[in-house]
């Protein structure tokens, strides 16, 4: 049985499968990059909700991206050592004297199936080469 493949069509695919690989990196880098910004500002807004007493803490978490030979991270939450920064876990966990306030990982929960989504609709784009 022989099978007759179009060697053009072969090479059309394999030239698209190449610019894929070429373009993920940074078409990666941009949806962690989104995902992390999204759980920046989602856990920004539920500790408004905390309490007056701490009112500077939303605006120490923050986030930043890195990119390394072979992946992409995103570090997100409360700058340790500035301002009220240091009361994340406390405020997040509780403490013996304290009731906890969730608001790092539901954001991260929340964001997880958009980040997801917004993975494979790449993946999509990269290997139908839009």
């Amino acid at each position: 049985m022989a099978v007759d493949v179009d060697d053009a069509e072969v090479r059309r695919w394999v030239k698209q499968l190449d610019q894929a690989v070429m373009d993920a990196p940074d078409e990666v880098a941009k949806v962690v990059g989104k995902g992390a910004l999204n759980i920046k500002k989602d856990a920004q807004a539920r500790a408004k909700q905390i309490g007056q007493h701490v009112h500077r803490y939303p605006y120490m978490i923050t986030y930043e991206t890195r990119r390394h030979v072979n992946n992409i991270t995103a570090e997100i939450g409360p700058e340790v050592g500035k301002g009220q920064g240091s009361l994340g876990d406390i405020l997040e966990n509780g403490s013996p004297t304290s009731a906890p306030h969730p608001h790092m990982l539901p954001a991260g929960q929340a964001e997880a199936p958009r980040f997801e989504r917004a993975l494979e609709d790449l993946a999509v784009r990269l290997l139908e080469g839009s």
